[in-house]
């Protein structure tokens, strides 16, 4: 194939396809689960350094009826985990033809997201979870764990594809912080072995202005008004206790800017620490308002909970 250069393209089309093709528990396998090294990805040619665009080769058609992974460039980060939100510069190729589907500039500046979790591409999260920080790996994607057929990006059913990817960074995979005690009268928060949330609420009446407490004090960067974080939360309504959303049904964190949220929640997570888990109740005036949205009824009252991973 012919080597590339640093040209970006179909980036929006890729990230799409690779967030959307996933069935329920890819995320839960274990680190001994991820896609071990094999004959296809050894045949992948990486040359540069981290950080730097890759010289990449391999022959064509490359194909492989498993997913498999080699390290190129050892990394000496944390390893990471299934659920986990990574910053990561790949690039992206059908093996059987050697075209790029995504090349990106390795420069910081086509860095994107991806949260290792139920709603991203199963290969995908096969070939990097384990890996660590600072690690360039390639990975073969088998069809089946591949993005299926795409007539855009001229992918077929029986097409693997070909991922090389840095990892340069990976965000909390949940709160961190040290336990604190909150005020009576606030939603109590339960969490699972892997930090899964269940909000309780308390009897009493309905608190009628923004309040929340921090549960876990975490020890990273402070949350600046206009940042842009990562996430994780689980929405509940406060008049039929039930919940209307959570990041953690897929365990795929999410990253949003603070503007793009309740301005209850935003306000509470602003001047946060990163590590940090908050409960938080917030009126209709600062959450939805008098209009409902999706499963969410006008005029609601709404308990979250959420652990800040990062900032992004």
């Amino acid at each position: 194939m012919r080597k590339a250069s640093a040209l970006i393209i179909t980036a929006g089309l890729v990230m799409t396809a690779l967030t959307a093709c996933a069935g329920p528990g890819t995320a839960q396998a274990s680190c001994d689960a991820g896609a071990p090294s094999g004959a296809a990805s050894k045949l992948v040619s990486v040359t540069g350094d981290f950080g730097a665009v890759p010289d990449i080769s391999f022959p064509t058609p490359l194909k492989s009826s498993t997913t498999q992974r080699t390290e190129i460039i050892a990394g000496s980060g944390p390893q990471v985990v299934p659920g986990q939100m990574v910053s990561v510069e790949s690039n992206l190729y059908n093996g059987t033809t050697g075209e790029p589907l995504q090349l990106s500039a390795f420069d910081g500046s086509t860095a994107v997201e991806f949260g290792l979790g139920d709603a991203t591409n199963p290969g995908f999260v096969a070939g990097l979870v384990c890996a660590r920080v600072g690690e360039r790996i390639a990975v073969v994607i088998a069809p089946d764990d591949g993005i299926g057929v795409n007539d855009q990006l001229r992918v077929s059913a029986t097409d693997s594809l070909v991922l090389v990817v840095d990892i340069v960074k990976a965000f909390l995979p949940r709160a961190d912080g040290a336990d604190q005690a909150v005020a009576n009268g606030l939603p109590a928060v339960v969490l699972d072995a892997d930090g899964t949330p269940g909000i309780v609420l308390p009897s009493g009446d309905v608190p009628k202005a923004l309040e929340f407490g921090v549960l876990k004090k975490g020890t990273g960067e402070k949350v600046a008004s206009d940042a842009t974080v990562v996430i994780h939360y689980t929405g509940l309504l406060w008049a039929s206790d039930k919940v209307f959303e959570s990041t953690w049904a897929t365990r795929t964190p999410r990253v949003v800017p603070l503007s793009d949220l309740p301005q209850g929640l935003a306000t509470a997570i602003s001047g946060q620490t990163v590590g940090s888990q908050l409960v938080v109740v917030v009126p209709p005036a600062l959450g939805f308002g008098p209009a409902a949205q999706g499963q969410v009824p006008a005029g609601s009252t709404l308990v979250y909970s959420v652990d800040i991973l990062g900032i992004n």
